[in-house]
């Protein structure tokens, strides 16, 4: 029996890190999980996601027979790896805002941070700041309207161009009179890459675009030695079914979402 790796977010935005892991890792067996009914975590309170996250991962994880877990989402990993961890018995993969390798790139020192409300300024996401990227300047912003944008753009939408720009022009307001000008921005949420040629569009100038994908994909291949591969339909899970969703999981290559009850 076919063991997969599966992929937890929030919404779609583990989309962006199944399309790394597939790249580094071609044919391996992917499972997608989905708390859509939920959506978006960032306005809720930390305690009962902590819960709520650790009940519908364990669901996921027995529905779908998996060998490794990854929380492709910046939210769930700062508040509910060392939870899931305690609770299940397979290896988890938590996610984090790629300001180590922003900072290793750029050039000016001068770093955008695009995340939601509730990574932008937690605390975890300051130390890594800190550690990281203590000699640059980081302009920090909450983006949350690009959550929605990314998902619209997985069922088959049209992302919203003007709500995208709307949302990023603090971002460049805020550097517009800086010295060094802002050159690399950190997408900080999974949801981001997905976004990323709409984003480019919104930019006034071309900048590096850094998201954690790679890094992810990376440690699950040195997590999962030899991971289980399969050329069919990978099975995905939701906890509110929609048809369009459906639709969207496909082309990443997934089967059509079962409905996920957390206990």
């Amino acid at each position: 029996m076919v063991a997969p790796i599966l992929v937890f977010d929030s919404g779609v935005g583990g989309l962006s890190v199944v399309q790394a892991l597939r790249h580094r890792l071609p044919g391996v067996a992917l499972a997608y999980a989905c708390d859509n009914a939920m959506l978006p975590y960032g306005r809720r309170e930390d305690a009962w996601l902590v819960q709520r996250i650790r009940s519908v991962c364990q669901a996921a994880v027995a529905a779908s027979g998996c060998r490794a877990l990854v929380v492709a989402c910046n939210t769930a990993s700062t508040l509910a790896l060392d939870a899931l961890r305690e609770c299940l018995t397979i290896p988890v993969i938590g996610t984090v805002p790629a300001i180590k390798p922003a900072a290793s790139v750029s050039r000016t020192r001068h770093i955008g941070l695009l995340a939601t409300t509730a990574t932008v300024s937690r605390p975890y996401t300051l130390r890594l700041i800190q550690d990281f990227a203590a000699d640059c300047r980081v302009t920090r912003l909450a983006a949350d309207a690009l959550v929605g944008e990314a998902e619209r753009l997985v069922v088959g939408e049209v992302p919203d161009r003007v709500a995208i720009g709307r949302a990023l022009a603090p971002l460049w307001e805020a550097s517009a009179a800086e010295v060094p000008p802002l050159d690399t921005v950190v997408l900080g949420c999974t949801h981001f890459p997905l976004l990323r040629r709409w984003l480019a569009e919104a930019a006034p100038r071309e900048v590096a675009w850094v998201d954690s994908g790679e890094a992810i994909a990376r440690r699950v291949a040195q997590v999962v030695t030899a991971p289980d591969r399969c050329q069919a339909a990978g099975p995905s899970y939701a906890t509110a079914l929609d048809e369009r969703l459906g639709k969207g999981l496909a082309a990443f290559g997934f089967a059509p979402p079962r409905w996920l009850q957390p206990g």
